[in-house]
């Protein structure tokens, strides 16, 4: 208890002790304590109405000259508005650097609320996202930006990939937008400039395309002229020129294979996602593919064998995936030492389809895995030429899932083999109908 409430109490009990002792000599002491009790009410209560008159009307925030415990209680009310002047004063600092900052950020900045409610944009959401400040403030974004993809995006609560599309307020700009959730119902939402970069991968497709495309007709003669000179019954020719000429024959041909395979990259990269899709024969399919294997695997003599479940056909692309095939099961045979085992595998899940390819080769290093997809990637370049591949048969393989909506996953142990697991989603599955002959 402070010194001004134990002042306060003292004052009180003597004035009453003395009310009371007057009030005995005169014949009213009932009346001089109310007396009394009624001017410590009135003082109390017209020191609370000058504070409460303060509190609500008053700008300034020095303390009165009070004495006693309204002296202290005015003190204690300066002591706190002062900590909230200071706390404020640094509020509003952060505030206005933080203002500062995202004013400065070239990337467009949302804070959303609840119901994806607009509480807060900066400069470049208003230049980026069509944004206006404050008419849009308080709506939903959703409402503002309309695209199918873009209201998806946003109702999906685990988007680990960003998603990109074209600004609602200015042709031929794109956008990757991420979201990031914070605090208990608030999320943020930026968005990037990415034309130069979409602009930079349009130029390097058309460049691969055209190039492929060019580069097609000479080798197509080259390999024309080399095969007739390696068919030729001269004895010049088989004795001076003959292994230059085969050489150069089986090199034409890698490069061939290469350039058709970026031909193939270019169409997947440039051709729409809705691509015409059929129902496929799956299983006959796989032991086609794996008999192609069989004759690609010749001395090797690999041991591959087929477990296909043949009620399950697939809509989609066949010649797109044959090709899916066709990259896995011979890289299988290339990648597998003579005399190991290849497992082949077409099966249902519940979440869909699944081709999948075992192979008992040399196996992959956990650091290269997640690289393998990448076009012209080698884990090991001197093998991976020495089996002739191009380095662009898995990159194939994922545009071709992505247009599927599947996807790739591989498992690898060093020394023991992999695993190839394609996977289709359960929308295109289709399960062929067995009727049963009496």
């Amino acid at each position: 208890m402070s010194a001004q409430w134990v002042a306060e109490l003292w004052r009180i009990g003597l004035s009453l002790l003395a009310a009371l002792l007057i009030g005995l000599l005169m014949g009213y002491a009932l009346l001089l304590i109310c007396l009394v009790l009624a001017l410590f009410l009135f003082v109390h209560l017209r020191a609370l109405y000058r504070l409460d008159a303060r509190l609500r009307h008053s700008k300034s925030y020095n303390p009165p000259d009070v004495d006693g415990v309204w002296g202290e209680v005015y003190y204690l009310f300066y002591r706190s508005q002062q900590r909230q002047r200071k706390r404020k004063k640094l509020l509003v600092s952060y505030l206005n650097r933080f203002k500062m900052m995202t004013k400065a950020m070239p990337d467009a900045t949302v804070v959303l609320r609840h119901g994806s409610e607009i509480e807060w944009f900066n400069e470049a959401a208003q230049r980026q996202l069509g944004l206006r400040h404050p008419q849009d403030l308080t709506q939903r974004i959703d409402n503002l930006i309309r695209l199918p993809s873009f209201v998806a995006f946003l109702r999906n609560q685990n988007n680990s990939e960003p998603l990109e599309i074209a600004s609602p307020d200015h042709e031929g700009m794109m956008l990757s937008i991420v979201v990031i959730p914070y605090g208990n119902d608030r999320r943020l939402l930026v968005a990037r400039d990415v034309s130069q970069l979409h602009r930079l991968e349009e130029t390097r497709r058309d460049f691969v395309a055209n190039a492929s495309h060019e580069l097609r007709t000479p080798l197509t003669v080259i390999n024309g002229y080399l095969e007739t000179m390696a068919d030729s019954p001269s004895d010049l020719a088989k004795t001076q020129w003959d292994s230059p000429v085969k050489v150069m024959y089986e090199q034409s041909l890698r490069m061939t294979s290469i350039v058709d395979d970026l031909l193939m990259l270019s169409r997947l990269e440039t051709s729409p996602r809705e691509i015409h899709r059929e129902v496929v024969d799956i299983p006959s399919l796989i032991r086609l593919v794996a008999e192609e294997g069989r004759v690609l695997s010749g001395d090797k003599k690999h041991a591959i064998s087929v477990e296909v479940d043949d009620s399950v056909r697939l809509r989609g692309n066949q010649p797109q995936l044959y090709s899916v095939f066709t990259n896995l099961i011979f890289n299988a045979v290339h990648y597998t030492p003579a005399g190991g085992a290849i497992v082949i595998r077409w099966y249902l899940t519940e979440s869909g389809a699944c081709f999948e390819v075992e192979d008992s080769g040399v196996g992959i290093a956990p650091q290269h895995i997640f690289r393998l997809t990448e076009r012209f990637y080698r884990v090991d370049v001197g093998r991976s030429r020495d089996a002739g591949g191009t380095g662009l048969g898995l990159a194939i393989v994922k545009h071709i899932l992505d247009h599927h909506d599947g996807h790739l996953t591989i498992e690898s142990t060093v020394g023991k083999g992999s695993v190839f697991r394609s996977r289709f989603p359960l929308s295109l599955v289709q399960e062929a109908t067995v009727t049963q002959w009496s």
